[in-house]
């Protein structure tokens, strides 16, 4: 009989998160597959688990999945886990566990830490509906892009983001979102320095600034979705596909392609892109 591959989320700065039956399963499979064997190293020691570890990424090489399913199918039982948090969470282990699934090994799940919902949970912004983005582009054109599909988003909004982005990606949500679209960023979230900061756009912006402190670390923004009077779909349509034009191209120019690309009038585009341009 194969053996069962235990999707398992660890902490993502406070050891104490781990769960019970998580350490329990850590020190009762045969193998662990990790993101980076020496960071997860650190937490097998501390609790005392001596299962041995062996690399997995879904772009590494062909020899560490191979060795996982070879290790299934004697039998044995393999635990994945991610540096911090919950696996295939903007985080290595969706090929792994498609090819397991498609191969017909049982997986299970252990719940645990995750920080996209530790964010939305201490936000105060709506929770009962929640779209998780994971990381930006790291180009601003592609951010940019990304951001004017998602102005009109309703539901709340998730994002991870790099400490050395913080700053050039909130200017980007301010000129795309407007200021005072409201917005939480949880930094450092179970570690010695958290925090939670809210407010609108603007305002967020401007404390991060004016504190260096509010740079450094682990980061989520939590924004919330767009609440104002949807436009048609045909509306909708075409000022998305000016949003993206307006990135690379003038007014004019982008105008033109988005009345050939949309079937609409060249002016009511052009008025409607000059109008898009005044509220950036």
């Amino acid at each position: 009989m194969a053996g069962t591959l235990f999707v398992v989320a660890t902490p993502i700065g406070n050891r104490d998160d781990i769960s019970a039956r998580a350490i329990a399963v850590l020190q009762s499979v045969d193998l662990i597959a990790a993101e980076d064997t020496r960071h997860s190293g650190r937490l097998m020691s501390h609790f005392q688990i001596t299962t041995p570890l062996v690399a997995y990424h879904d772009h590494g090489n062909e020899a560490q999945g191979e060795r996982i399913f070879a290790a299934l199918d004697e039998g044995q039982d393999v635990a994945l886990i991610s540096d911090a948090g919950t696996p295939l969470v903007s985080d290595p282990g969706f090929r792994l566990v498609r090819s397991a699934r498609e191969g017909a090994y049982k997986v299970i799940p252990l719940p645990g830490p995750c920080a996209a919902i530790a964010a939305l949970s201490a936000a105060g912004l709506p929770s009962d509906r929640f779209c998780f983005e994971g990381f930006l582009p790291a180009k601003q054109s592609q951010r940019r892009k990304a951001l004017a599909l998602l102005v009109n988003e309703p539901r709340t909004l998730i994002f991870y983001e790099a400490p050395h982005r913080i700053i050039a990606t909130l200017e980007d949500l301010l000129d795309i979102f407007g200021a005072a679209r409201e917005v939480t960023l949880a930094r450092e979230l179970t570690k010695t320095y958290e925090t939670v900061l809210n407010g609108n756009l603007s305002e967020l912006l401007t404390q991060i600034k004016n504190d260096i402190n509010q740079q450094k670390g682990e980061m989520v923004l939590v924004v919330r979705g767009f609440d104002g009077e949807i436009a048609s779909v045909k509306e909708q349509e075409e000022e998305r596909v000016l949003k993206l034009l307006l990135v690379d191209l003038p007014v004019k120019q982008a105008a033109t392609l988005a009345a050939q690309i949309c079937g609409a009038q060249r002016n009511a585009l052009y008025k409607k892109a000059l109008d898009l341009k005044a509220s950036d």
